[in-house]
């Protein structure tokens, strides 16, 4: 689909981002989905930005789609908590998944792919079902911010996502996580009980462990690989 040609340009979306670098993240969800709602989606790993977005949206627009990858590798503590956002906010996170299964990986690739070849499990089980999950869309919505890693530092707030080929919407951008955590205790958002357990930040559980004091958040994301992103937000 050639997003080019239709309302918004990447020339047009670049504008848009500087615009809204003064505006708070309610502001930007209620434009992106003004603009593009049914042709857009919310996509959360069920991290604490995720629930903070999830409940902010719904208020604007009750009928938003959220999806989330299911890596088939998750806590329960994750699958939980997918279970009380549709309890308290009558969402149903529509799944995504690899169309190969863990057995078949394992078939194909070896098993425990995930410990010598990561960004290969993270291709197979994350980055193609997100291609799945973004066809037909117009824009997506993420909760990634600048301050979690250094390869997220230059983010729009609105921006094109040449990889997808579609808008791509990150509302709290310009937050840090104190201003996160603000919002979800004022809100009583939902969280994943394991970040009260020294995990900030919550993937597969082969590839997450806590995080001792004075660790980056991400530390225990991939420990032990000079590996920092999932493949998602390049």
């Amino acid at each position: 689909m050639n997003h080019t040609s239709k309302k918004l340009s990447p020339e047009l979306v670049a504008e848009l981002g500087r615009e809204f670098e003064e505006k708070g993240p309610q502001a930007v969800l209620a434009w992106a989905l003004g603009e593009f709602h049914p042709q857009i989606a919310l996509a959360t790993g069920f991290g604490a930005e995720g629930m903070a977005l999830v409940d902010m949206a719904v208020q604007i627009e009750p009928d938003l789609r959220v999806f989330y990858l299911d890596t088939e590798f998750l806590f329960p503590e994750t699958y939980e908590l997918r279970d009380r956002i549709v309890e308290k906010y009558g969402v149903r996170p529509v799944t995504y998944r690899s169309s190969l299964s863990p057995e078949a990986q394992a078939i194909e690739h070896g098993p425990e792919l995930y410990r010598h070849d990561p960004d290969r499990c993270c291709h197979l089980r994350k980055v193609l079902p997100l291609r799945q999950a973004l066809s037909g869309l117009e824009a997506w919505i993420t909760g990634i911010r600048r301050d979690q890693a250094p390869s997220r530092a230059n983010i729009g707030i609105v921006e094109w996502d040449q990889r997808f080929e579609l808008v791509k919407v990150n509302p709290l951008a310009r937050w840090s996580s104190a201003d996160v955590w603000d919002y979800v205790q004022a809100h009583d958002v939902p969280y994943n009980s394991l970040h009260d357990q020294n995990y900030p930040s919550i993937g597969c559980t082969h590839c997450t462990s806590p995080v001792k004091l004075g660790e980056d958040a991400r530390a225990g994301r991939w420990r032990g690989f000079a590996k920092t992103e999932c493949g998602l937000h390049r």
